[in-house]
């Protein structure tokens, strides 16, 4: 039984910022990778951003809209990912999801095949 849960979603002026959190329960976070995905109106989910942990290295990747401005990052717990979001645009609302992969490996950097546990996702509104 795996289950996320993800918070800090809310609604924000342009320029702002939030931090997302998800909590993975039911886990094995090592060499499997834990991310964020954002649906908006009228647009196709989008890979956001994505951690892969194997032993004591981390990588991690971005989707190309948000390099430099987003960034994850894994608690003390690493079931818990956060994605603290900064210079917020309009164009970043959405509702954000967390998601955990279910094959071991990184491929999970790359692809979204293998991301079988989601969360049920927050909102997140930017406002001009």
């Amino acid at each position: 039984q795996v289950q996320l849960v993800e918070s800090g979603g809310g609604s924000v002026q342009a320029g702002g910022s939030l931090r997302l959190s998800c909590a993975a329960s039911g886990y094995t976070y090592n060499n499997n990778c834990m991310g964020w995905f954002r649906q908006a109106p009228g647009k196709e989910r989008e890979g956001v951003a994505r951690i892969y942990t194997a032993g004591s290295s981390t990588f991690v990747a971005y989707a190309d809209s948000v390099k430099g401005r987003f960034t994850i990052s894994q608690g003390n717990a690493k079931n818990t990912v956060y994605l603290q979001m900064n210079s917020l645009k309009p164009e970043d609302t959405a509702m954000y999801y967390c998601a955990a992969d279910s094959a071991r490996g990184g491929d999970c950097l790359y692809t979204a095949r293998s991301f079988a546990y989601w969360g049920q996702g927050t909102q997140v509104i930017v406002s001009s």
